[in-house]
């Protein structure tokens, strides 16, 4: 599940899917979800969020390793603790996806008519492809 960190929001004028799928494979499970949520405020040390989600140790650093290897989380060390905050550029990707996929879905739907012929294909709906 390693990739890079780094956002890519299109190559060469197209979506970067496998960019997408590792992000929404990373908030795709609850736990990970808590986390960024506990996050949202500002930057948690590693011991406020095992105890606030009464996770172990090595149970929430599985989670954090899936977290920052889709760029979702940064971390930054202070001693002998480990503090962690969310990626506002990260975020703002993933929003504006899910914002562009549901204003052309909307788009779509209005658009569409009993005698209309309707697109084949989510790369025609969303104007990309993935070959």
């Amino acid at each position: 599940m390693a990739g890079p960190a780094v956002p890519a929001r299109r190559v060469h004028d197209r979506v970067d899917v496998a960019r997408l799928a590792r992000l929404f494979h990373a908030l795709s499970d609850e736990t990970r979800l808590k986390i960024v949520e506990r996050l949202i405020p500002g930057e948690q040390c590693v011991c406020n969020l095992m105890e606030t989600l009464e996770l172990g140790q090595s149970h929430l650093s599985f989670h954090m390793k899936t977290l920052k290897a889709a760029g979702l989380v940064a971390d930054r060390r202070d001693g002998r603790w480990i503090h962690y905050s969310l990626n506002p550029g990260t975020l703002r990707e993933v929003q504006e996806f899910v914002g562009t996929v549901g204003e052309k879905a909307a788009r779509f739907d209005a658009a569409r008519c009993c005698g209309e012929e309707r697109k084949n294909s989510l790369g025609q709906l969303y104007g990309f492809s993935l070959f």
